[in-house]
């Protein structure tokens, strides 16, 4: 799992005293960051590998201006060219949302997926859902 933290705006919080929801997607992205760069090490857009297909969110409970918010992010899914994540907000030891986001390993270019390749796929076994790294070395 990945994990990453977030310290909230005054600037994120919306008319009724929370979080506004478009923000959590924001912060969800933030948590893919370390997957960006597994795909995409330079960070260079015009070889950027990563392209989101569908993501869902469910909001369970309200997230609020002044307490750090963690991102849980796990892979959930190893395809042959995409992949699932499954995603957690947690602030104060509660769940506040959580969701799945999939993405395909495109290859800008040619404008067609790729399969992900096998020094990525196995980097990404480390943090499949419910399998603890030491797991994943054989």
């Amino acid at each position: 799992m990945y994990k990453t933290i977030i310290d909230p705006r005054v600037s994120e919080t919306d008319g009724v005293g929370h979080i506004n929801n478009t923000v959590v997607p924001v912060w969800l992205e933030a948590g893919r960051n370390p997957l960006f760069k597994l795909f995409t090490p330079d960070h260079n857009f015009d070889n950027w590998k990563m392209i989101i297909i569908n993501m869902n969110i469910d909001f369970k409970n309200q997230i609020y201006f002044g307490y750090e918010v963690e991102i849980c992010t796990w892979v959930e899914k190893i395809g042959n060219t995409s992949l699932v994540l499954y995603e957690e907000v947690w602030q104060s030891d509660t769940l506040c949302a959580s969701g799945h986001t999939t993405y395909v390993n495109f290859n800008v270019e040619k404008q067609a997926s790729e399969r992900i390749p096998d020094d990525i796929r196995s980097d990404l076994k480390a943090h499949l859902k419910g399998v603890s790294p030491s797991d994943t070395t054989a």
